[in-house]
């Protein structure tokens, strides 16, 4: 769900601007000039992705960032990012070891 949740860039944005704070789902929408209802949208796909908490306060609801999600996220990232580094490093060295003309 997380990695859904960050494919999408206005969800991308929305994240950008609550790690700054707490926002309404009205000031969420703003910088997109989108509709209260397409910003709900987005809204409940990154809280069901467990990356943002919802609360109302009176008639609005506000968002807080949840950052546990994006840091298994990143664990995950990174195990994969090992992994390349290795097969690239390997493969230079084999590139590097080749007699001449034969890596072409």
């Amino acid at each position: 769900m997380t990695f859904h949740a960050l494919a999408d860039p206005t969800r991308r944005g929305m994240l950008a601007s609550l790690a700054l704070g707490e926002k309404s789902i009205g000031e969420l929408a703003e910088p997109y000039a989108m509709s209260f209802a397409g910003a709900a949208k987005h809204v409940k796909v990154l809280e069901g992705a467990g990356l943002i908490a919802r609360r109302k306060v009176g008639r609005a609801q506000l968002c807080s960032l949840r950052a546990a999600p994006l840091a298994e996220a990143q664990q995950w990232l990174r195990q994969w990012e090992r992994f390349w580094t290795l097969r690239l490093d390997r493969l230079e060295d084999l590139l590097r070891d080749a007699p001449e003309g034969e890596a072409e």
